[in-house]
């Protein structure tokens, strides 16, 4: 009986520590994706050994890019970069070097706590079908786990002791990523900081016609406001907030004042007839089934860069047609 009940125990045992280890590694919040915007969570449950970690380094793999690191309060930030394998498309543009790791420094964490080390940036659509791996090492005072082993081919992760964080890359669903690397970015929720932009269009444009709308859906995940006050595009002069409003029957249309308000845990919907992005003074007309670059500004997020679908107006918006052509008849005359 005796010998039955440390058999028991040592099982126990095992098992508790097969479980606390399985929770104690590095991982990604999200482990699978589609091309496009992708805010990559690499979570640490543990210390070294009981030791506090003092250090976070995480190496950006090939095919995301465009990456910008979330400060962290307490740490500092270190930023490695580099040249890409080949050139990318991003937002129209091609891009030939950027982040490739990133090192927290500060806290510590405990051991008995646990944190996340947060990356946003953009899925290139050749990284479809692909495993891409987050090298992840934590340093403490007197050693440091380095998260780094990646599986052989047909290999299950769980097996290896320390496997890196890894990411599974869905093909894309929406029509725009295969093509052109970047068009899956602006329907897929792009974060930056508390912020997730999602929704993410332009209106096409007719034959002479100088301005447009565009629209989007901002949320705000975060304890404070934010606030969007303004952007720019190589596609237009000027790039505004604008909002709608009829006064005595009439539409007009004007600035937003100071830029608009994203509160805390809540959301803004830009829309037709609504608030919008405007471009001003475009030299050649958004055709439908085309992408216009954009960067936004907000007061704490900073830039984000999208790449805006192109899209007739839909027929539901009915009398918000008129809203629409109201937009560029108002607009007209700040050509």
């Amino acid at each position: 009986m005796r010998h039955l009940l440390i058999q028991f125990a040592a099982a126990t045992a095992l098992s508790a520590l097969s479980i606390a280890t399985a929770h104690a590694h590095a991982t990604l919040e999200k482990a699978e994706a589609a091309p496009g915007g992708y805010k990559a969570v690499v979570r640490i449950g543990h210390g070294c050994d009981g030791q506090p970690t003092h250090t976070v380094r995480v190496e950006v793999p090939e095919g995301y890019i465009g990456v910008r690191p979330q400060p962290k309060a307490g740490w500092s930030l270190d930023i490695e970069r580099g040249d890409y394998a080949h050139a990318y498309k991003l937002h129209g543009r091609d891009v030939a070097s950027g982040v490739k790791a990133v090192t927290w420094a500060g806290g510590p964490l405990e051991d008995a706590h646990y944190d996340e080390f947060v990356l946003s940036g953009t899925l290139a659509a050749t990284a479809a079908g692909q495993s891409l791996f987050f090298k992840t090492v934590q340093t403490c005072p007197e050693g440091q786990v380095a998260w780094d082993e990646i599986p052989a081919a047909g290999q299950d992760p769980h097996s290896l002791d320390r496997p890196a964080p890894g990411l599974v890359v869905l093909a894309s669903n929406d029509g725009h990523g295969g093509g052109h690397g970047h068009g899956a970015a602006a329907d897929a929720a792009v974060s930056a900081g508390d912020l997730e932009i999602s929704s993410a269009w332009a209106r096409a444009m007719l034959a002479g016609q100088k301005a447009a709308g565009a629209y989007l859906t901002i949320a705000n995940k975060g304890a404070a406001a934010d606030r969007l006050v303004g952007g720019s595009s190589p596609a237009a002069s000027k790039v505004e907030v604008h909002t709608m409003e009829v006064v005595n029957d009439v539409m007009t249309m004007r600035p937003v004042e100071g830029g608009l308000e994203i509160p805390a845990g809540g959301s803004v919907e830009l829309k037709p007839g609504s608030f919008h992005i405007m471009f001003m003074d475009v030299a050649t007309p958004f055709a439908e089934g085309g992408t216009v670059p954009v960067t936004l500004e907000f007061e704490k997020a900073g830039s984000v860069e999208l790449s805006l679908p192109v899209r007739a107006v839909p027929a539901a918006a009915g009398h918000g047609h008129g809203h629409d052509s109201g937009e560029d008849k108002g607009h007209s005359g700040h050509n």
